[in-house]
């Protein structure tokens, strides 16, 4: 006769190939299969195949896979389904200017989500010379900086907690993001700049695009100036990317039709050594519309320029490495793959973001599609009756931003064969065309989206939509 732990086994063995539903079900049917539909084992493994990745200590004292299964699937189905009583709504009112850009200073990760409460602190910069740090779950001003010149650019490093803003007199400073006090300053003398942040080799690093088309790069928080190059003359250098492997600065222009993109070797902009340049090369397209690094890849670049007849536009695909020979190193920027984009819409600009290794989200006009990187078209919607303004994609959704004063949130679907398409879920509005004339901005975490929309007396305000569990 067989033992009962031998039976309990192969009854285990059965009930991977349940569904969490099954499960619960199947637990039902006796005291005994009500013990082993408990085992810890099968929710730890149901929970790693959803998400790849758990914390358990997110559930505070009450630690239980099977808990976290549940509590962390009816938070998404909340973010997936977006009723009404699923999330609650906050106006963070305040700026008497224009929301240039909003970014998170400290987020609900999807790695490591708080299932109980969020502590999202969300930054935003203004026309009106100020950056404000909001609570995004209560509303909250948490803190404001004293006015300067209009502010043109915000980011954030998160785990350093610090802000970065750039104002019209191209004077970049740096925030202490608990307190909101000014920590380090620079200037540019430009009325443009674009900002990245990146850590490397141990090290804090802030490059910024300037309207003369040079790349300035600055070490620290107290930002001590390490090297300044020029990339496009007469051009506003309006593209600045890093790769996710911290080896490469993608710099280029929007505004030259027969100006080329470079990628610059990091290390070259960083290291104080020698009079030589940076080592860099370019990309070989002209015309460059949109550019993103994809993710999942240590120097792959996706871009979107000009082919043949300027109407026409294309997206390329290109991997980054280096060259060691003898007596030189050299760049080598090679395609991977090439396929031409139907576009009609180009009024609102466009906007270009990667998933993994082989999906792009494309925004233009009033459209959103999903490409393949070989360019097979996965999806497209056309949901909205107004330009988009702003994208933000992450691993559960992709959330757009309109002119028609609405978001639209869209989630992810795996299918068995490992590809991905998208699902247009609901619309998330942000009051009357009377007072309002469109959503500008938009970011997200795991657990909130958070939306600047452009008051028509001139004074824009934020809304912050929060999913708990």
């Amino acid at each position: 006769m067989d033992s009962p732990q031998l039976i309990g086994d192969c009854l285990i063995q059965v009930f991977t190939y349940l569904s969490d539903a099954d499960l619960i079900s199947a637990s039902g049917v006796c005291k005994y299969w009500h013990e082993v539909a408990e085992t810890p084992w099968l929710w730890w493994r149901m929970c790693l195949h959803r998400w790849n990745f758990c914390n358990l200590s997110a559930l505070g004292s009450e630690q239980s896979w099977k808990r976290y299964f549940l509590q962390r699937s009816h938070l998404e189905i909340k973010m997936t389904k977006g009723q009404s009583g699923g999330y609650t709504c906050k106006s963070l009112r305040g700026h008497t200017g224009r929301v240039v850009g909003l970014v998170y200073l400290q987020g609900n990760s999807s790695q490591l989500p708080n299932l109980q409460s969020s502590n999202a602190i969300v930054c935003s910069a203004s026309s009106d010379g100020t950056v404000r740090a909001w609570n995004v779950q209560n509303g909250g001003l948490l803190w404001c900086s004293p006015v300067q010149s209009p502010l043109t650019g915000i980011l954030t490093d998160e785990e350093c907690k610090i802000v970065i803003t750039s104002d019209s007199t191209g004077l970049v400073k740096t925030w202490q993001g608990q307190t909101g006090q000014e920590v380090a300053s620079y200037s540019t003398a430009s009325p443009h700049c674009t900002l990245l942040q990146y850590n490397m080799n141990n090290g804090w690093f802030l490059t910024i695009g300037t309207s003369q088309g040079s790349v300035c790069t600055l070490a620290g928080c107290s930002l001590s100036k390490k090297s300044n190059v020029v990339v496009c003359d007469s051009f506003t250098v309006n593209l600045l990317l890093v790769s996710p492997d911290k080896k490469w600065i993608m710099a280029g222009t929007t505004q030259g039709a027969d100006s080329s993109p470079k990628v610059i070797f990091s290390e070259s902009l960083t290291s104080s050594s020698g009079d030589e340049g940076p080592l860099s090369q370019l990309v070989p397209v002209s015309g460059c519309q949109a550019a993103v690094f994809i993710p999942t890849q240590p120097a792959r670049l996706a871009v979107i320029h000009h082919s043949g007849n300027r109407r026409d536009n294309a997206l390329t695909v290109f991997d980054v490495s280096i060259k060691k020979m003898k007596y030189k190193i050299e760049i080598q920027v090679q395609q991977v793959e090439s396929f031409p984009l139907m576009l009609s819409a180009w009024s609102s600009g466009l906007h270009l973001a990667a998933k993994s290794s082989n999906c792009m989200v494309l925004a233009a006009g009033e459209q959103l599609w999903l490409y393949s990187l070989k360019g097979v078209l996965l999806s497209s919607f056309k949901d909205h009756t107004g330009p988009i303004t702003s994208i933000s994609v992450d691993s559960f959704r992709v959330v757009t931003a309109s002119q028609d004063l609405s978001l639209r949130v869209l989630t992810w679907r795996n299918h068995r064969d490992g590809g991905l398409t998208l699902e247009s879920r609901y619309h998330l509005l942000g009051g009357s065309h009377t007072m309002a004339r469109g959503f500008t901005h938009v970011a997200c975490d795991y657990s909130s989206i958070v939306a600047s929309v452009e008051g028509n007396d001139g004074k824009d305000v934020l809304k912050a939509y929060s999913f708990t569990s």
